[in-house]
């Protein structure tokens, strides 16, 4: 099949979950013999021109504005792509939906994945909330089928809008192999990670394996770093709390943060951090926490899991759906004095954080696998270009498995 995937600032994956899955999915789709181009934003990903691990690169210009950069950028790329006779493609986030219906005019099949409450962003105000809003309906309309990455966000189209939603979640590696060459998690061995040499990063911003807590993800006030910030400085700890990321047009939003954090040097902030510097990062965490409370997948919090830690989440129907038993929840509302008691509570019990990493595994391994996700992309992309009947992700996933105990392949 020959797809184009569109929307996203491109890859290699530098700043959201879309663009991580955008390369996890295009790259694994290149291995299984499909013909895949991603559309980059080319004052994003300035060093990766024309081709990534396989992946055809196609960058273009957008107006760098909050407002405009995705849907300038989306609208150049959907004419570029009108005439390079694509099977499919697939675009993010919701404020694209009133372009997903040019590339039809060809025959070619659209997607689009809405992504969680976009609209509900505080990022988005006046005129702009509204058209966000009102770009769910249009999605609905625009593309041959909307993807909903988490059910909560599946329950939601349904029930607002009539329209049945294709359920596909994003997926994770699983790299807890990572964790267990790390001197700290060893019993009998170094604590500081002094002796090891693959943990330069944690060095780079002095910390030491399982003395902090993580955070990753966008500088942006519905991801609620300001409240986790609040509620750490409140903890009686020693251990650190190391916050991973940034955001353009955030500016006030990140101001804010640093004047929270100030006079605390427990808190370290190291920006945008990438390929070995996050994995560092995340294999040595004591646990992981994901403060924000906008219904949607986080693909940073499966990437947490991935890496074999225990997560902390904000009790949202989205995130409870994903961590089912393998993580721990503070409550929505009692945010900040909820979020302190049960980051101390951790703090003060290795056991059940222990008892969480263990959990972690199996969450991956059994729905939230790249692996099932990209076969079932295959089969959806299919049965989309020869109109047969789709098939939910949950369906789908029995199948495999019913085969894999039949020893069927």
């Amino acid at each position: 099949m020959k797809i184009a995937l569109i929307g996203s600032r491109g890859i290699p994956a530098r700043y959201s979950g879309f663009e991580q899955f955008y390369e996890q999915l295009a790259v694994r789709l290149v291995q299984r013999g499909h013909d895949v181009t991603v559309y980059n934003r080319s004052h994003f990903i300035k060093d990766v021109k024309k081709e990534y691990r396989g992946v055809r690169i196609v960058s273009l210009p957008s107006i760098q504005t909050k407002h405009l950069d995705t849907l300038t950028h989306t609208a150049l790329s959907t004419l570029h792509a009108l005439f390079k006779g694509y099977d499919i493609v697939y675009y993010c986030i919701v404020g694209n939906s009133p372009l997903v219906w040019i590339p039809r005019i060809t025959g070619t099949r659209t997607l689009i994945n809405v992504d969680g409450e976009d609209w509900a962003r505080e990022k988005w105000t006046g005129f702009a909330r509204i058209y966000q809003k009102w770009c769910e309906k249009i999605a609905c309309k625009s593309a041959n089928i909307v993807i909903a990455d988490a059910k909560g966000v599946l329950e939601r189209y349904r029930s607002l809008y009539g329209h049945e939603a294709v359920f596909v979640p994003y997926g994770a590696n699983i790299r807890t192999n990572m964790r267990s060459h790390q001197g700290s998690r060893t019993e009998g061995e170094s604590t500081d990670g002094s002796n090891d040499d693959n943990l330069w990063a944690l060095r780079k911003w002095n910390v030491v394996p399982d003395e902090y807590i993580l955070y990753v993800g966008r500088f942006v006030p519905e991801n609620a770093v300001d409240l986790l910030i609040r509620a750490f400085r409140r903890l009686d700890t020693d251990k650190k709390l190391v916050v991973v990321g940034d955001a353009p047009y955030a500016d006030e939003y990140k101001e804010q943060l640093s004047e929270l954090a100030k006079g605390d040097d427990r808190i370290v902030f190291t920006g945008y951090a990438f390929d070995d510097a996050y994995e560092q990062l995340s294999a040595n965490a004591y646990f992981y926490v994901q403060p924000s409370g906008v219904d949607g997948t986080r693909p940073a919090l499966l990437d947490q899991i991935g890496f074999g830690n225990c997560v902390m989440v904000r009790n949202s129907k989205v995130n409870m759906e994903v961590i089912g038993d393998c993580g721990h929840f503070f409550d929505r509302n009692r945010l900040e004095d909820s979020l302190v008691e049960e980051m101390q509570a951790l703090l003060e019990d290795r056991a059940r954080v222990e008892e969480y990493r263990r959990r972690a595994v199996s969450r991956i391994e059994g729905y939230y696998n790249w692996e099932w996700v990209t076969s079932f992309y295959e089969d959806l992309f299919e049965r989309l270009i020869e109109r047969r009947d789709f098939v939910q992700y949950d369906s789908f996933i029995a199948d495999v498995k019913e085969n894999l105990i039949q020893g069927n392949g």
